[in-house]
């Protein structure tokens, strides 16, 4: 085999594997070689014995000889002072023969690599010794192929660090985090990538390639072979896979406990993550940290060699971003000369221009991404190949080291629309990367963004540990105080979906829980988990393959221990992975996984305007998998005059089950959506099943007839407007005349009147004055502009308007009963409403003029959904759906928040926020009791009570539930030294000498106060009533000494 192209190919190789100086020793055609390859040229190739200077490779010092004889013989290692060196040595023999052994009936080449790893013996600097070299040769023998494997030799006179073997586990999403994996999970990945691409490269001569046979000290326990030149077969402890080389070396430092299958997948930062915690639920502590340990030095000593660095040719600009950015340029131009012609106003304009750029801003994102995530290279016949990429910058963010697509973006895609100090966007954007460079005017743009993030970010820190004070105060007293209050109530849980997409899966949102009632498998009705079992790893398996879609599990917020919540109700502690301890202070826990967080989250509040909002630009909905349509129970369609299915229900759902029944799929249609699949049509991935009009919510015709206008006077109420396209339409203006009510009414053969639509100020008029119209027509639209231009507030201030329980500005009137609607007389300015029930009283709700009413005349509600736009108010939804929707809402909403910025909470944290946020009620009926009307009790203290009153034959009081904020729970606690301590000391000091309060020092803060041992952890009563034993004599006798 001729050297010179197999030395270029290998060079060209190197760039990408090892992007530094490499020194090793290549057999071809029987003759040694050591080659030197420097930043990917190969500035010598020496002959046996000659001498390499290793201070021109990697500034060492210090000469070294360097050779690699044939199997059998010892390399001769550089001998160097206080220098680490790492010698390759790589092994390809030409024309079948392997060190004089001939293969039996093979023409191919066998590449060998092994390494050792030479340390200088300063013991001063805690380094390693290696005495000796490669210590022995053995030769396999699998079929007709021979390997010769290379020993790596033996360690002595190492320093020993002694590890801890408790790893420090991350509270709020219980898994352990040991810092080990960022680094390191960058590195396996190269590897990973490196032998595929050498696999790919060298497959015409390859037979085989072999990791070095020990790594860190480690013995190898994965011997491995190949079949044909594609593949490698690795026998991982009895099992047979087909991997690469790098899962193999990774292995070898993995616990026995774990399966090959744990680590056959390309680890990233999110990977090896889980791999630590599978490890130390399967394998315990201590295997634990000395795995972590040796990923550390992996992975460190995988970086090291990698000499991976950023280059300005890394941050690759997309070739389409010219061809993007001048269509974006026309399309504002459009927008600016329709807004100068007066065919739509500022405020719309700048929606259009910001929703442009929005887009634009992604477009080019992708396309960049899309372009540094893959590279081609030529595979021969004049084929070429496409394999991940080998981006510096590329690897670094998808393996999770460091970085985000967001600055990946601002580097090679474009910097997109600023912010200024108050929140609003600019509407000129920064179509400039850093790598092209920003004008002075770009620049100046961006201190707007720059100033104001500096600005947020000393607000909030302050806000979030402001935050996380309220927390601590408002839990501080909850403390697990016994094993289990015995309830039978629980919560029901579900996977969590959000626009079709499961977001978090059942298993994953009750793993470590307790369940409240058994478990069954929906087919064969086999109980998967019994009542009041924790649902550990195994258990959750089996119930996610036996496709349970939901489970109903113990929750703190059902929990009926009258101090503190119990062990059942919680669940696993998640710092320790097993059930929760007596004693366990839950609460400041909770409050901290909550806070902590705090900073990570945004100060804005994010702008919807137009089609900025992914929700609103969207106009169709494609399934990600193939299965059944089932149209949900309330989904509402008609068929209009062409044949089309219509939505007409506010709530519909249509799902996707696969071939067991199984839902896989749910997602809400929109009023006004046409459905292009039928009710149990089967469907294939990618399918479009629905689409609509993103701009414009549709007022739809129930019932057939014809439609005449009222109170729409052109002038008046109504008055004409050109559109883009130069027609004319008629549109509803806001009008002073508090008489009018716009609306259109369908009247039927007999002149008596069907149906009635009010129409909303903006709403364009589709129908004429007196036509005749069939169901699903249109009769008017209203831009979606009207209904979405409004902020929303985001991130920190968010979940303390949440844990506040404040009513948003902007609330939405929620029906109390299930009914029809109705429209009575307007009073005041605002619109009438009437839900009648099929039974009992009909219930009014008065809504403001000019407000979009989502509700049609004869639509059937259901309690609970809303009858205009705006933000759910939290205590009507306690008032309304109770507590488990209210808890539900809460969770979700707040999950949502540190869901957007990558932040995950366990649920149960909330939860026991949630939990001291509703222990009050108020009272309504005072029954036999010596309670007041209208005073807010304790709801322990109310059952407590009304038990007592019951058992001696009195009626009972009545009482509602009340939600608190946190800061309000904390100043109404019973401890009056936890609450002056808290906020208002002089008003709480003052109320409780006047009601001549007593403290019964039940939580940590009262009692840290007075002085005394916290009643958590040892300090729980229960525990400081257990006696003390002694192992042997000689200790007692020293406690009897102590005691005296």
């Amino acid at each position: 085999m001729p050297s010179r192209p197999l030395e270029r190919r290998v060079v060209e190789a190197l760039p990408e594997l090892l992007d530094a100086h490499l020194v090793f020793g290549v057999d071809v055609g029987g003759k040694s070689e050591v080659w030197h390859v420097h930043r990917g040229a190969c500035d010598r190739r020496l002959d046996e014995g000659e001498v390499i200077n290793l201070g021109e490779v990697a500034s060492l010092g210090g000469d070294a000889l360097a050779s690699l004889p044939a199997p059998g013989r010892v390399p001769k290692l550089p001998v160097m002072d206080d220098v680490s060196v790492v010698l390759d040595l790589a092994r390809l023999t030409a024309g079948g023969q392997v060190g004089g052994s001939g293969l039996v009936g093979r023409d191919t080449s066998v590449l060998t690599l092994a390494s050792t790893h030479h340390t200088g013996s300063n013991e001063g600097l805690g380094t390693q010794s290696v005495s000796g070299a490669v210590s022995d040769v053995r030769e396999h023998v699998v079929g007709d192929l021979r390997i010769f494997i290379y020993e790596l030799p033996e360690i002595r006179g190492a320093s020993r660090v002694v590890a801890s073997i408790n790893p420090v586990v991350d509270a709020p999403g219980g898994k352990v985090a040991l810092d080990a994996r960022t680094n390191v999970s960058y590195r396996l990945r190269q590897l990973k990538a490196a032998v595929s691409w050498l696999r790919g490269e060298f497959k015409d001569t390859l037979t085989l390639v072999l990791g070095p046979a020990g790594f860190f000290g480690y013995e190898s326990r994965v011997p491995v072979w190949t079949e044909d030149a594609d593949t490698h077969v690795v026998e991982a402890r009895g099992e047979i896979v087909s991997t690469t080389v790098g899962r193999v070396l990774f292995y070898n430092i993995v616990p026995d406990e774990i399966p090959f299958g744990a680590v056959d997948r390309p680890m990233s930062k999110k990977a090896l993550g889980e791999l630590i915690d599978r490890c130390y639920r399967t394998a315990g502590p201590k295997s634990t940290v000395l795995f972590a340990d040796a990923l550390m030095q992996l992975g460190f000593s995988m970086a090291a060699e990698a000499g991976i660095s950023i280059c300005m040719d890394d941050m690759v600009i997309p070739e389409s971003k010219p061809r993007i950015l001048d269509e974006a340029t026309r399309q504002v131009r459009e927008t600016e000369t329709q807004y100068n012609e007066g065919l739509i106003t500022p405020r719309e304009k700048y929606n259009k221009v910001v929703d442009i750029w929005t887009k634009v801003t992604a477009e080019i994102s992708d396309s960049m991404i899309k372009g540094i995530s893959t590279e081609t290279y030529d595979a021969g016949n004049g084929k070429t190949e496409t394999q991940p990429s080998f981006n510096s910058i590329f690897m670094m963010v998808d393996s999770g080291a460091r970085g985000s697509p967001t600055q990946v973006r601002q580097l090679a895609g474009m910097r997109g629309l600023m912010a200024r100090p108050s929140g609003e966007i600019i509407e000129t954007p920064i179509t400039a990367n850093f790598r092209e460079g920003l004008s002075v005017l770009q620049y100046f743009i961006s201190t707007h963004g720059a100033r104001k993030g500096l600005a947020d970010t000393a607000l909030k820190t302050a806000n979030s540990g402001y935050l996380t004070r309220r927390l601590v105060d408002v839990v501080q007293d909850t403390i697990i105080t016994a094993h289990d209050c015995g309830t039978s109530e629980g919560m029901e849980v579900t996977s969590l979906i959000e626009g079709g997409e499961i977001i978090e899966h059942l298993g994953e949102r009750v793993l470590g829980r307790v369940g409240s009632e058994d478990v069954l498998d929906p087919y064969s009705d086999e109980v998967l988990a019994g009542r009041n079992m924790a649902l550990d790893e195994p258990t959750i398996d089996r119930i996610v393959q036996a496709g349970v879609e939901r489970v109903k599990i113990r929750s703190v917020l059902s929990c009926e221990m009258r101090w503190g919540v119990c062990s059942l109700c919680y669940g696993r502690d998640l710092a320790r992975g097993s059930m929760v301890n007596i004693g366990e202070a839950v609460g400041v826990i909770a409050a901290q996984s909550i806070g902590e967080p705090g900073t990570q989250l945004t100060m804005r509040t994010f702008h919807i305007g137009g089609a900025a909002s992914s929700v609103a630009a969207q106009s169709y909905l494609e399934l990600r998998t193939s299965g059944t349509i089932r149209y949900g129970d309330t989904l509402l369609t008609v068929t209009d005059r062409d044949g089309r299915t219509i939505v007409t229900s506010r709530n519909g759902e249509i799902t996707v089950a696969d071939a067991k029944n199984r839902e896989r799929e749910r997602y809400g249609l929109p009023y006004g959506a046409e459905i292009l699949v039928k009710d149990g049509q089967k469907v294939a991935a990618k399918m479009r099943v629905a689409q609509w009009d993103p701009f414009n919510l549709p007022i739809l015709v129930s019932m057939s007839g014809k439609a005449r206008f009222e109170d729409l006077e052109e002038g008046r109420s109504m008055k004409e407007e050109l559109d883009v396209t130069g027609l004319s339409r008629m549109v509803v203006t806001d009008f002073k005349d508090t008489d009018l009510k716009p609306r259109i009414v369908v009247y039927d053969e007999a002149k008596k009147p069907l149906a009635r639509y009010f129409l909303p100020v903006s709403a364009y008029v589709m129908s004429k004055d007196g036509s005749d119209v069939m169901v699903g027509d249109v009769l008017a639209k209203i831009p979606r502009e009207t209904t979405k231009t409004k902020d929303i507030t985001g991130g920190l201030p968010r979940v303390a308007e949440l844990f506040e329980a404040r009513k948003p500005k902007e609330v939405a009137i929620i029906t109390e009963i299930d009914g029809t609607v109705g429209f009575g007389k307007d009073t005041k300015g605002k619109r009438r409403i009437i839900v009648t029930p099929e039974v009992g009283e009909a219930q009014e709700y008065l809504i403001p003029k000019g407000k979009n009413i989502t509700v049609n005349e004869g639509d059937y509600v259901r309690k609970g959904e809303a009858l205009m736009d705006g933000a759910a108010n939290p205590h009507d939804i306690l008032k309304i759906k109770g507590e488990g929707a209210l808890a539900r809402y809460l969770v979700d909403e707040v999950q949502e928040v540190y869901r957007l910025q990558g932040v995950k909470i366990n649920d149960k944290h909330i939860e026991v926020i949630v939990r001291q946020m509703l222990r009050r009620v108020k009272i309504r009926e005072v029954g036999d009791t010596d309670f007041l009307v209208d005073e807010v009790v304790e709801k322990h203290r109310f059952d407590h009570v009304n038990r007592q009153i019951v058992a001696m034959g009195g009626i009972p009081s009545k009482a509602e539930p009340l939600l608190l904020g946190i800061t309000k729970a904390s100043l109404s606690t019973d401890s009056f030294l936890s609450a002056a301590s808290f906020q208002e000391t002089t008003r709480v000091l003052t109320e409780a000498a006047i009601k001549g309060s007593v403290d019964q020092l039940r939580g940590c803060k009262e009692n840290v106060i007075m002085g005394r041992l916290i009643p958590a952890g040892t300090g729980f009563a229960a525990y400081q009533k257990l006696g003390m034993s002694f192992k042997d004599e000689s200790e007692a006798q020293l406690a009897d000494l102590n005691a005296s």
